[in-house]
């Protein structure tokens, strides 16, 4: 095979069609874990195909021309395994975990999904009804519905913006040939990684999967939509909720970026966990949330930062004006030394306690050779953070928290809404 590279105990092959295999052997477990990794998600989706890249993860498993739906969802289970997959707005992944002795099956399964789904066309029906009934699930899950409004609203029209499940509409208005379509444009080989971790030989693994994926040729490589500009909101949306949902963003970094470490670090002591300053300043001393945290989503080009909070309606304003406070006694003091260093310490232990499932190994494995096109080794991440410092910390929130970038959206009952720049004001954040 030509393109055969190895990343410490990682090893590559590139398949003449170029598809990517990429294994780690781990000799003292019984299991294995295999994705099948594809760089197509709701931001690769076109005008009239708006959450297509789900529900073709949906279809996977509608039956093949040698197994149905029922077989499928046997077959692994049969054996203690477990199939399943997931979609993102920039890649989706069909994977299974299964014991070690079972990597034949759990890769004639995958590969019959991959190449031998039917799409028949009464299940395509079927299935619309599906999705859009979650769709409708989403959407009675304000906690979670505010995250998807406040993406679409700041990013505008830009497909990264766009729900990943769709829109009632866009669902209904898809077809056997959209999907068809679809597959042959962004499942192609270039557009592919397999990853495989467990107690497996590379040389075996590249063998079994070159049989099944090593001639096949579709589509190319990716090519995405500009990096969108985005732009900054503030926005009340009506709903009969017990709570009012609150969220602050700014946009964020992409993947690449020279802060991207520092973000990691400033995240988790803002809102990353229970010790973070969000959570024990609102919820623990002040009684004022149940649900308080901060995310940084991280795309190929570009992010978003922000900041959740579920409270009482006549709470909003006080829990705003916390958050407004925290984020202006950091931008004006800082972090301290324990902060920083309690926060290494704190990522570098989950980093390693999740490498303890293969399972973890293999979505490492497939989601940065994706993105990176290279493995990205745990202990670089880590050397990366050890390097950061507070004044790295201090520039990120000069580059970020900037008021006229901040954003606002709230998603709840009538009267609470909140003035954003009346509250920046009130505190001194000129």
């Amino acid at each position: 095979m030509d393109g055969e590279g190895c990343y410490s105990l990682y090893q590559k092959t590139v398949l003449p069609n170029g598809l990517r295999i990429i294994t780690e052997e781990i000799e003292h477990v019984r299991s294995a874990a295999i994705g099948l990794w594809i760089g197509a998600g709701s931001r690769d989706e076109r005008e009239g195909y708006e959450g297509i890249s789900h529900f073709i993860e949906h279809m996977f498993f509608k039956g093949t021309e040698k197994r149905t739906a029922r077989a499928l969802a046997e077959s692994l289970e049969t054996v203690g395994g477990q199939l399943n997959a997931f979609t993102t707005k920039e890649y989706t992944c069909y994977y299974a975990k299964i014991l070690d002795e079972d990597l034949d099956l759990a890769i004639d399964v995958l590969s019959d999904m991959f190449f031998h789904s039917l799409y028949d066309e009464k299940e395509i029906e079927k299935e619309k009804k599906v999705v859009i009934e979650e769709i409708k699930m989403y959407e009675d899950s304000p906690d979670e519905l505010i995250h998807d409004l406040f993406s679409e609203y700041v990013w505008n029209d830009h497909p990264l913006g766009k729900p990943i499940l769709g829109t009632e509409e866009s669902i209904n208005a898809l077809t056997r040939d959209k999907i068809l379509f679809f597959l042959s444009e962004h499942y192609a080989p270039d557009n592919i990684v397999i990853a495989v971790a467990g107690k497996i030989v590379h040389q075996d693994v590249v063998d079994k999967l070159s049989a099944q994926f090593g001639t096949f040729k579709r589509g190319g490589r990716r090519v995405l939509e500009g990096t969108p500009t985005g732009q900054t909101i503030e926005r009340y949306q009506k709903k009969d909720t017990e709570q009012m949902h609150v969220l602050l963003g700014v946009p964020g970094l992409g993947q690449d970026d020279e802060d991207i470490y520092a973000m990691h670090i400033f995240n988790n002591i803002l809102g990353g966990g229970l010790s973070s300053r969000l959570f024990q300043g609102i919820r623990e001393q002040r009684g004022l949330a149940y649900s308080v945290y901060s995310y940084h989503s991280t795309y190929v080009d570009t992010g978003l930062f922000a900041i959740y909070a579920g409270t009482s309606p006549n709470n909003t304003k006080e829990v705003v004006e916390c958050i407004l406070q925290e984020l202006i006694n950091i931008k004006q003091q800082g972090i301290t030394v324990g902060e920083l260093e309690r926060t290494k310490a704190q990522i570098k232990g989950g980093l390693y306690l999740g490498l303890e499932a293969v399972s973890s190994r293999m979505s490492r494995l497939g989601k940065t050779e994706l993105t990176y096109n290279r493995v990205l080794l745990p202990e670089e991440v880590i050397g990366k953070l050890e390097k950061v410092t507070l004044e790295d910390v201090s520039r990120l929130m000069g580059r970020l928290w900037q008021k006229e970038k901040t954003s606002i959206m709230t998603l709840g009952p009538a009267g609470h809404e909140v003035i954003l720049s009346d509250l920046q004001k009130q505190i001194g954040w000129e």
